[in-house]
């Protein structure tokens, strides 16, 4: 792979990940977070930091035009950034919370594909990785985060189609219980058990932010060349092992008791 990936989101967690793993397959890195936040992983993979927030049009807009002024045109975009919120039930999840997460993980993720698209549409070259989740698949109390992760992977699908005559790809990665510094937090304040998370996974465990990113990698560049409007769980089997829990749950490996 060569050229310039932007990556939002791109000062911890999974995106720092696939800041590392495009560095690593060739690419020079322009790492998009808020504020100073993107200096030490730019420095870390040899690319630039650049600051915006991606649900503000105009200075989402303003950085995509530095970011290829000084480093090149965009050849792949990782639209990463997002925030989370708690299970809370309907009643309880305040509107402003709802608001600020369909602003930033619906919103933010149009506006980076539309603002970085539009360059790559034109110049008939270009893959888009949208990350999204396995909430996009499956019902949870997530009544923000779920329907907007749900909108990531429809809108991923519309401009697969729509840009694909262009040559450019469009596919987004649904990670499931990834063990990134936010889920961390949430276990070291009891709010989270990573045994139970693991325990409802074919593989029995969670995912790491590097198997995450590797499939961001795959899908950016040229042995997917022939796939887009894909939406690839990495999940460790959650999705598979779901329909087991009317039956008891997952059994042990075969032969164990014998």
């Amino acid at each position: 792979m060569e050229g310039v990936a932007v990556v939002t989101g791109g000062a911890s967690g999974i995106g720092a990940a696939c800041c590392r793993a495009l560095a690593a397959e060739g690419m020079r890195v322009a790492v998009l977070d808020l504020g100073d936040r993107a200096g030490a992983v730019a420095a870390e993979v040899g690319g630039r930091p650049y600051s915006a927030d991606v649900s503000d049009e105009a200075a989402l807009s303003a950085c995509a035009e530095t970011i290829e002024a000084e480093m090149g045109p965009v050849t792949v975009l990782v639209n990463n950034a997002g925030v989370l919120q708690p299970p809370l039930r309907p009643a309880a999840l305040p509107m402003a919370l709802w608001d600020e997460v369909v602003r930033v993980d619906q919103r933010g993720v149009w506006l980076g594909c539309v603002l970085f698209g539009r360059r790559m549409v034109e110049r008939r070259r270009g893959s888009i990785v949208n990350i999204a989740s396995i909430v996009s698949l499956r019902a949870v109390p997530l009544h923000a985060y779920g329907p907007a992760k749900a909108a990531v992977a429809a809108m991923t699908a519309n401009l697969a189609a729509e840009w694909g005559p262009a040559g450019v790809r469009v596919n987004a990665v649904s990670p499931g219980f990834v063990e990134t510094p936010a889920l961390r937090t949430e276990v070291d304040a009891g709010r989270r058990d990573l045994s139970l998370i693991a325990g409802t996974k074919a593989l029995g465990r969670t995912v790491r932010m590097e198997e995450v990113a590797q499939a961001v990698a795959f899908l950016a560049g040229d042995r997917a060349s022939a796939i887009t409007g894909v939406n690839l769980p990495v999940d460790c089997g959650w999705l598979a092992a779901n329909g087991w829990a009317a039956y008891g749950g997952l059994r042990g490996p075969e032969g164990a008791n014998a």
